[in-house]
């Protein structure tokens, strides 16, 4: 196989980082609102314990839609690549492109049928018409501007071949209780309503609630969605959903500074030490059986 074309030209910048909170980021990332999130070893290793658990919840799954020996497989936003090179593979006849903004996630080394592109999602997609037999899209949301998702869909459309299929996967950022004993005043609320909000002007990240409209808008047929409550804690009475629950946990407990320091203090203005203060108290929150916490999958 040939090593694909990247389909953009970016800034040879793009690997330079900058350090602010204690964490690595990528400074274009940063400097131009990206996509605000570390790209240090930490931040490697949530992205790996956060696919692992995934699994769980899938089943072992990494394909949803009815794809027959797929010949060509698009990744958008790959990060650590675990899961494009995971479906390389099982797929070893397949051509697996990943794509993301920062190269500092990159596995080294790769399956032979896996190449890794550097490009901005929120430009337009380059790659020719019907190029893909799956377009597979997951947590991208925090790095999509608020105009770019309905091109995003039609750009995702028009590579996919006629037969084609779109995998995407996002979390709706806002984390509820199964029992309501969670209130506003609560460390985790106040989180996820500060987190929200600090998007507000340049990010959708409600845009989960209204996929099968999007999509359908898009050109998508036979588009199906469902909505996953993903357990924070270990708090229900099933075995399966109780250890998935204790994963997640973990997941959780980096997500909350992996996303929301930036957001909290650049945007919104709190102090370091304020933004590490909810935090903590958040992550004492997922402690709590009593709470029942889940964020929407």
């Amino acid at each position: 196989m040939s090593s694909p074309e990247s389909t953009l030209s970016l800034d040879p910048e793009i690997a330079n980082t900058i350090e602010l909170y204690g964490r690595t980021y990528q400074e274009c990332s940063i400097d131009k609102y990206i996509y605000c999130v570390p790209v240090d070893e930490a931040e490697h290793e949530r992205l790996l314990l956060q696919h692992r658990t995934l699994q769980s919840v899938f089943e072992g799954r990494l394909i949803f839609p009815p794809v027959n020996n797929p010949k060509k497989i698009l990744d958008c936003g790959c990060g650590s690549a675990a899961w494009a090179t995971e479906v390389a593979e099982r797929f070893p006849e397949s051509e697996v492109i990943g794509i993301d903004l920062s190269p500092h996630m990159a596995p080294d080394p790769t399956p032979y049928n896996f190449w890794f592109q550097i490009d901005d999602l929120n430009k337009p997609f380059t790659f020719q018409e019907g190029d893909f037999d799956l377009v597979h899209s997951r947590f991208v949301s925090p790095g999509i501007e608020l105009a770019r998702w309905k091109t995003y869909a039609r750009d995702c459309f028009r590579v996919l071949k006629s037969d084609g299929w779109l995998q995407m996967v996002e979390f709706y950022y806002n984390v509820q209780s199964d029992n309501g004993s969670l209130t506003d005043d609560h460390a985790l609320r106040r989180w996820s309503e500060m987190y929200l909000r600090a998007h507000d002007e340049t990010r959708d990240l409600r845009a989960p609630l209204r996929f099968q409209h999007m999509f359908e808008q898009a050109g998508f047929v036979d588009v199906e969605t469902k909505m996953i409550p993903i357990h924070l804690n270990g708090w229900s009475n099933n075995p399966q959903d109780r250890a998935i629950g204790e994963a997640f946990k973990e997941v959780f407990y980096c997500t909350l500074s992996a996303l929301g320091l930036h957001p909290l203090i650049d945007t919104l203005g709190m102090s370091l030490n304020d933004a590490q203060i909810l935090i903590a108290n958040a992550r004492h929150e997922l402690e709590s059986l009593s709470y029942r916490p889940y964020l929407g999958l």
